[in-house]
């Protein structure tokens, strides 16, 4: 089973408040997101993290979790040689190939490779503060309850959004 998630944070105090998250505690956060995780990951399932996955301790929390784990660098994944062996390291974007590719990368793009042919495209980065744009939106965890998201559950979701064409002229810029 595939699943899709961003922005965890494990062990970053501050989300709580720039997030608007409902956690009273650090702890809570944590231990509510490894609960909600573990409730729907099986330990064969592969999750694609869309980047910023800890603050600190990352090894820690990652050995915690079911799955495996292919992490998208985000902009907060800074981390020692020994924590990185927790996952599947990929670069800024990766495209899982399946009926349908997928674009993965932290943050949101308004085209990517073959958006305009139906090609999803995931992103976490915005916390829930920026909506779909054609067969694109937010996994991260502010956004889904703060637990991973199926390929089925995106399915679903991209079956209700509309592929954004770029031949159309009405929004092409002005060239100088």
């Amino acid at each position: 089973m595939l699943w899709f998630t961003a922005d965890t944070h494990f062990d970053h105090a501050n989300i709580i408040e720039y997030a608007r998250r409902p956690f009273q505690s650090l702890d809570e956060m944590n231990e509510t997101m490894v609960a909600n995780w573990n409730a729907v990951v099986q330990p064969g399932d592969t999750v694609y993290h869309l980047g910023d996955f800890a603050f600190r301790r990352h090894y820690y929390f990652a050995r915690r979790l079911n799955g495996q784990i292919v992490l998208i660098e985000g902009s907060h994944d800074r981390m020692s040689a020994s924590d990185r062996k927790a996952f599947t390291w990929v670069g800024p974007m990766h495209v899982v190939h399946g009926e349908t590719d997928i674009v993965l990368c932290h943050y949101a793009m308004r085209v990517w490779p073959r958006s305009h042919y139906g090609t999803w495209h995931l992103f976490g980065h915005s916390h829930g503060y920026l909506p779909p744009q054609g067969k694109s939106f937010d996994v991260g965890v502010d956004c889904w309850s703060f637990t991973p998201i199926s390929l089925t559950a995106v399915g679903i979701k991209m079956a209700a959004l509309e592929v954004v064409g770029v031949v159309d002229d009405r929004y092409r810029s002005e060239k100088p």
